[in-house]
């Protein structure tokens, strides 16, 4: 198959904007990957416009593009923006991005578009039953796929632990804010992960987020009666999850 005929994912963060067609055989880029800054003003319009500069960069294709957003969307409607700009809320991503583009595009939550890459190429390959994965970034995004079956938008995140929202004290970013060491900051994943263990009985864990390359600094503190591992795309994992939604959509 052709670069141009593999479907093409986005994967849409605060600092920077990654793509590359996807080959969805292996499961990795079909071609180098491209990445351009995040804008200050990271409205729709202004990313939409970013997007058309990006698909640019790579051979004219009527494949489907993916999109991450790091929040819920429904229907292609992005329906939160924790860490975005505010009039995402209620915007048609992929109505507005698929005018802009002239290509299908398909906007899906990036943590499940992590989800997706990792049950279908990665850590969680042909496990039965109920996975979720945590990405341990700014925030914790999750998803929940059963039987590689995708339930979207879990936003596990937060949950409310101890009378905080759970990501408040656990995700990489107040490890760092709090100068917490591996093992402190462990406890408070163990908290967490038991929390999640209490209320799904999960058959598997998988750890995602850029801190899941040391997972295996913090990762054997944490004991649980759920298997949990790190995470095998890395930052991968948005673009191929991306891809291989808009494929699937």
């Amino acid at each position: 198959m052709s670069q141009a005929q593999h479907p093409f994912g986005i994967d849409f963060g605060g600092t920077g904007i990654k793509g590359a067609p996807v080959d969805l055989d292996k499961g990795d880029f079909a071609n180098d990957r491209e990445r351009i800054s995040t804008p200050k003003s990271s409205t729709p319009d202004a990313i939409a416009e970013i997007f058309v500069d990006l698909l640019a960069k790579f051979p004219d294709s009527d494949a489907p593009v993916g999109v991450t957003v790091p929040g819920i969307v429904r229907h292609g409607v992005v329906r939160s923006a924790a860490n975005i700009d505010m009039s995402w809320i209620g915007t048609d991503a992929d109505k507005l991005f698929t005018k802009a583009t002239g290509r299908a595009v398909h906007v899906v939550n990036d943590a499940d578009a992590a989800g997706l890459a990792e049950v279908r190429y990665g850590a969680a390959r042909g496990q039965s039953g109920l996975v979720i994965l945590t990405t341990l970034g700014t925030g914790i995004g999750t998803a929940m796929l059963n039987d590689g079956v995708l339930v979207p938008n879990s936003e596990l995140g937060h949950l409310e632990l101890d009378g905080h929202v759970a990501e408040k004290r656990t995700a990489n970013s107040a490890r760092e804010k709090d100068e917490l060491s591996m093992q402190a900051w462990a406890e408070r994943l163990q908290a967490y992960y038991r929390h999640l263990e209490r209320l799904f009985t999960p058959d598997l864990f998988v750890v995602g987020g850029g801190i899941s390359k040391r997972a295996a600094e913090f990762l054997p503190m944490i004991d649980l009666d759920t298997q949990i591992i790190p995470a095998l795309l890395l930052n991968r994992a948005g673009v191929v999850g991306a891809a291989l939604h808009a494929a699937e959509a």
